[in-house]
């Protein structure tokens, strides 16, 4: 049984290769400019001769990074920047992504590898359970305008471009416009402002201590946002002209 499915990175032609690999739990791959037989040739000056290591362990891989200066990154392109870094001389760095991209620093190239894992497992929330409920870490209410703005901030980076620069205000207020018709920089701004006192940024206006001046007040509340999935691409459904009421 094929747990691990490994995508070569595009040809000199600019076109991904055909043959995809298979690696059973327990199986390696290595991959590099000289690889032996049954490893992933990568042919690029850039790329370490033997650059790499991949290893199938169910639902789950690592890789190990046998470069001895160049660090990897491995790529969660689902989930809005979410990465992680595999120094060089790394072995058996676990990747949890079930999608993953490895991006190898090539000479001026950034030349991906994709990798998928099997559909991950996930605990059932169980039902009628005894006691009281768990208060939520983050109280967000998706029916409200906040959490539109919110999702309109981070929308550029959950389309799949983690580096994107945030919007604009004018661009968040045209943005928000079919769900909310009288959206204004002002309107817009004073949600911005209550997200970060919501979301525990900075202090309530009722706090004697302002606290410290929130820079990037846009930058810090989309960070959050995505890094603890408060929004998700399905959220973005919010910013469409609605069949019936505008979020209030």
């Amino acid at each position: 049984m094929f747990s691990i499915i490994v995508v070569p990175p595009p040809t000199s032609e600019d076109e991904h290769s055909s043959a995809q690999l298979r690696l059973a739990p327990g199986e390696r791959l290595v991959f590099g400019r000289a690889v032996p037989e049954g490893g992933l040739l990568i042919a690029h000056d850039g790329v370490s001769r033997r650059a790499g290591e991949i290893t199938a362990h169910g639902t789950f891989w690592t890789m190990s990074n046998l470069s001895a200066r160049q660090t990897y990154v491995v790529e969660n392109p689902e989930g809005a920047g979410e990465h992680i870094k595999v120094a060089p001389g790394r072995l058996d760095a676990p990747v949890p992504f079930e999608f993953s991209r490895i991006v190898l620093p090539a000479a001026g190239d950034l030349l991906p590898v994709e990798v998928w894992a099997p559909r991950h497992d996930y605990l059932r929330a169980e039902d009628g359970a005894d006691g009281e409920p768990t208060a939520p870490a983050f109280s967000v209410d998706r029916t409200k305008r906040y959490f539109a703005v919110l999702a309109a901030l981070c929308e550029p980076r959950l389309r799949g471009a983690p580096h994107a620069p945030l919007p604009t205000m004018d661009q968040v207020v045209e943005r928000l416009r079919p769900a909310w018709p009288t959206a204004s920089r002002t309107s817009v701004q004073w949600n911005i402002d209550y997200l970060a006192v919501k979301l525990r940024l900075k202090p309530g206006p009722e706090t004697a201590d302002p606290g410290p001046r929130l820079n990037g007040k846009k930058e810090s509340l989309v960070s959050l946002a995505l890094r603890f999935d408060l929004v998700r691409e399905d959220d973005l459904a919010l910013l469409a002209p609605p069949s019936g009421r505008a979020p209030r």
